[in-house]
């Protein structure tokens, strides 16, 4: 099947999402309590409600930062073409909120989750049903590889690693599959 890409699409939102995680890393630099107020946690979410948005922006290195920043550059501006952008920034936010909603209840309540791979992940998961043929190249693999594989496979490799929230990558991946399928039935309507 063949999607018709969006015209006048625009990579502003995409920019905007980067130049403010940018800043709040910048502000953790200085400040390293600023991950605390920004960062999600259970048991300080009615305190603090607002971080369940705004831990999307917070990343805890330049490696961190580096990898979601990268990811959502390359997905998004992909994906924005595919379906425009309300229907990316609703996948991506809501995608990260789900994720959120999983650490809450899969993980410690004094755990502190940070970072937009949730949101990332779903952006993945819906290129993995819009675009189930399309390859990419993932570094250190010099063959291409189904996104489906490598977006499950990352998953996966990125669930051993201690400190990782993957509880939030596998709510972002929910939401991601889920909005795939409902964006796949709704552009095949339109033709």
């Amino acid at each position: 099947m063949r999607y018709s890409s969006y015209r006048g699409y625009s990579l502003t939102p995409i920019w905007v999402i980067m130049t403010i995680s940018l800043a709040v890393f910048l502000a953790t630099i200085i400040n390293h309590q600023v991950i605390l107020f920004l960062g999600f946690q259970a048991a300080g979410f009615l305190e603090r409600p607002w971080t369940i948005v705004t831990n999307l922006f917070t990343h805890s290195g330049l490696w961190h930062l580096l990898a979601n920043m990268l990811t959502l550059y390359f997905f998004g501006s992909y994906l924005i073409r595919l379906i425009g952008t309300r229907n990316f920034l609703i996948t991506y936010f809501l995608g990260g909120i789900l994720g959120n909603i999983f650490f809450m209840f899969l993980a410690s309540p004094f755990s502190i989750a940070i970072g937009a791979s949730g949101a990332i992940f779903a952006l993945g998961g819906v290129l993995t049903i819009l675009t189930p043929r399309l390859r990419v190249f993932v570094f250190p693999i010099p063959v291409p590889l189904p996104l489906w594989a490598a977006i499950i496979g990352g998953f996966l490799i990125l669930s051993f690693f201690p400190g990782i929230a993957w509880q939030g990558h596998l709510g972002g991946l929910v939401l991601g599959l889920i909005a795939g399928l409902f964006l796949r039935r709704r552009m095949r309507s339109l033709f």
